[in-house]
């Protein structure tokens, strides 16, 4: 009994702080499956916290080539050297001041990182200093609007003989009622294209950090 009190004491304490997560331990993690690793934390946050469900966001990282560089990313041999994701998938939870942070379970940051520290160390240089290819945009979507709209039947992580290139989720795959498959609309950052809003990299940086 002792134990289970200290523990909501100190799930209360996080919530205080504006802490949703207090460590990765806390998530259902599933490597190579970013967006359904963000789907999941939506969830969470809809059962434990539903008021807080509304300053929560998935933001999914690509561009027009599928090359957006990220640095001090796990999977990376060197801390030094940016990974370059076809796409990736971080949850956003705004908050007023400087209480917004940036949870990435695949990050070698903190959990969860201020978007300020994030932006500096994750996203490293301005758009301006890289490759026109490497430019990273990002499609902002409410956490709500992604645990309804979002699906996939994971077909984009087997190969051509059917082979899985990671071992997948163990529970089902997400669908909708009329949907199982809709994660290119979310990677697509044609504003036309899908939910939320998208954003350049300067845009996302004013919108999210407007004291820059």
């Amino acid at each position: 009994m002792e134990s289970l009190e200290m523990a909501a004491t100190e799930e209360n304490d996080s919530q205080s702080r504006g802490i949703l997560f207090a460590s990765k331990d806390e998530c259902i993690y599933t490597k190579c499956f970013c967006e359904e690793n963000v789907w999941k934390m939506c969830e969470s946050i809809r059962k434990r916290i539903p008021s807080e469900l509304e300053k929560c966001y998935a933001v999914v990282l690509s561009n027009p080539n599928r090359t957006i560089p990220l640095w001090e990313q796990i999977a990376s041999d060197d801390p030094e050297d940016p990974v370059v994701w076809d796409y990736h998938v971080i949850f956003l939870h705004v908050t007023d001041g400087d209480g917004s942070h940036v949870y990435d379970l695949d990050t070698r940051l903190s959990f969860p990182t201020s978007v300020a520290t994030y932006v500096d160390k994750a996203f490293l240089h301005e758009d301006r200093r890289l490759a026109t290819k490497y430019h990273r945009y990002f499609r902002v979507i409410p956490a709500e609007v992604y645990l309804e709209k979002f699906a996939s039947d994971r077909s984009h992580m087997r190969t051509s003989s059917g082979e899985w290139q990671q071992p997948p989720p163990e529970y089902p795959c997400i669908k909708t009622d009329d949907c199982n498959h809709n994660l290119d609309d979310f990677i697509s950052m044609e504003k036309s294209v899908g939910c939320g809003d998208v954003y350049s990299y300067t845009e996302f940086v004013a919108h999210f950090l407007p004291d820059r």
